[in-house]
């Protein structure tokens, strides 16, 4: 181990660890196996929940717990070989395993090159999540869901979730952080209707932090804003089909850059050969006015300050004026791609760390919402989305708007419902002519490889000038 002082200096800087996650132990496994080894890290993290779901005003369940586990990652000669338990007495146990992993596959792994860290991170919560009550948490629930009992609204159903957790890392390099994170969220839905019409409205409000995520907004809209995309949904016409100029809202924009872009853009996709960036750095792909970041220190629900891999994180220029200049890595895939690590492994535990979005989204521009109405005779506004599809490979992608509006000489006309939009990722892009300058940034959860991280992604109206939309799927 690099410098057994690092260890001292980080347990000065910690005010409270609990005896769960003891640094002398992950030290001492570290310093078991490591003369043996090219490279070992080991996490261990420790997490508080709690979840609750109300349907129809009604508390259906609450779950609340801990967790706690450790994983012990090697690479020798090339190859990993990675490790996990519940049992922390168990870590010598655990890292011999991983070892023995290692020297059972042959491989050609290298990792980049990162600074070594020493850092204690101390949690955003202004009000930790445990401080507060059971019949608090319920009670923001019941005001939300108060509010969403709009006239022909028939079904409603809110969730809550809650997590503190404590992170451990500490590397054969001599990194060695201590990591203390918060996040909170709470998600509505509603159903309405009428004449045999369902319809459904969504929203979503959270952040890493405290309670005051949820305790500082104004909930009565929240669950108004939910309802009432559900009601208006109930009396939209269906729409036509064909090339549109179409208007995203700053939900869409953030779904379509976050599927469509930012997947493409996570190195281990163009390792695979499955991205269609994959010899596009430097390249246009977007017009001037697309601006792409993953940024995982900023403020917001897929916020870290360092990746699983002890890496600190920063802004990262993903497309700059629709030039790609970046990619978001791991140190495996940025060593492979000769590329400076980005700070974007990412994974629980109990899982290897594999490439992930964070808070990815479009920078806004300087038009207003009304300029990007000007000069559209006959157009379409998206808002909002219930899912789709994308190929990265192909560059194809196919998504459904929660909900859309005509517009007819430069104003929002009437309301539509199952909108899909398609298209070609990159024509897409190029086909930006507008940036608004408002900007928003959802919460939310991304799957991939069978592991599922929280994330942000948003960005400000856009115009795009010509786009295929028709019914949905």
């Amino acid at each position: 181990m690099k410098g057994r002082s690092k260890i001292i200096l980080i347990k000065m800087k910690v005010d409270t660890m609990d005896d769960q996650l003891d640094l002398d132990l992950l030290e001492k496994t570290i310093n078991s196996i490591e003369k043996r080894a090219d490279y070992v890290d080991i996490r261990v993290n420790e997490t508080y929940s709690t979840a609750i779901i109300m349907k129809d005003s009604k508390i259906q369940e609450i779950r609340s717990g801990s967790d706690l586990s450790g994983c012990v990652r090697v690479l020798k000669g090339g190859a990993w070989g990675f490790a996990f338990t519940t049992q922390m007495e168990r870590m010598g146990e655990v890292a011999e395993s991983a070892l023995r992993l290692a020297d059972s596959i042959k491989s050609d792994v290298e990792l980049a090159d990162v600074p070594t860290v020493v850092d204690n991170v101390k949690s955003r919560a202004k009000l930790k999540p445990s401080d507060v009550s059971l019949d608090e948490k319920k009670e923001v629930m019941q005001d939300a869901d108060k509010a969403a009992k709009l006239e022909k609204v028939v079904s409603t159903s809110v969730n809550y979730v809650d997590a503190e957790g404590r992170t451990a890392f500490l590397s054969s390099e001599g990194s060695a952080l201590t990591l203390n994170e918060s996040r909170v969220a709470m998600f509505l839905n509603a159903v309405a209707s009428e004449n045999g019409m369902i319809q459904f409205g969504h929203k979503s409000i959270g952040g890493a932090k405290g309670f005051e995520a949820i305790k500082n907004e104004d909930l009565e809209s929240f669950g108004r804003t939910a309802a009432s995309k559900a009601v208006r949904l109930l009396n939209a016409n269906t729409p036509p089909s064909g090339s549109f100029p179409v208007v995203f809202d700053s939900e869409l924009t953030g779904v379509f850059i976050h599927e469509a872009l930012g997947h493409a853009a996570e190195a281990d996709l163009i390792l695979q050969n499955d991205s269609i960036l994959k010899g596009k750095m430097g390249t246009r792909i977007g017009s001037e006015h697309v601006t792409i970041i993953d940024d995982a220190s900023m403020d917001a629900f897929g916020y870290y300050p360092y990746d699983a891999e002890g890496v600190k994180t920063r802004k990262n220029l993903l497309v700059n004026d629709g030039i790609l200049t970046s990619l978001m890595s791991s140190r495996e895939s940025a060593s492979k791609l000769g590329i400076e690590p980005s700070g974007n492994a990412r994974s629980a535990v109990g899982d290897q760390p594999v490439v992930r979005m964070s808070n990815t989204y479009l920078k806004p521009g300087d038009k207003s919402f009304e300029e990007l109405l000007e000069g559209m005779k006959d157009g379409i506004y998206l808002k909002g989305s219930r899912g789709g599809q994308v190929d990265t490979g192909k560059g194809i992608f196919q998504f459904n708007a929660a909900e859309s509006f005509t517009i007819k000489n430069g104003e929002i006309g009437e309301p539509l419902r199952d909108v899909s939009l398609s298209g070609n990722i990159m024509e897409t892009l190029m086909n930006v002519d507008a940036v608004a300058s408002d900007f928003k940034l959802g919460v939310g959860f991304c799957g991939k490889a069978g592991q599922t991280v929280p994330v942000g992604d948003g960005g400000p109206h856009i115009r795009v000038t010509k786009a295929m939309v028709g019914g949905a799927m």
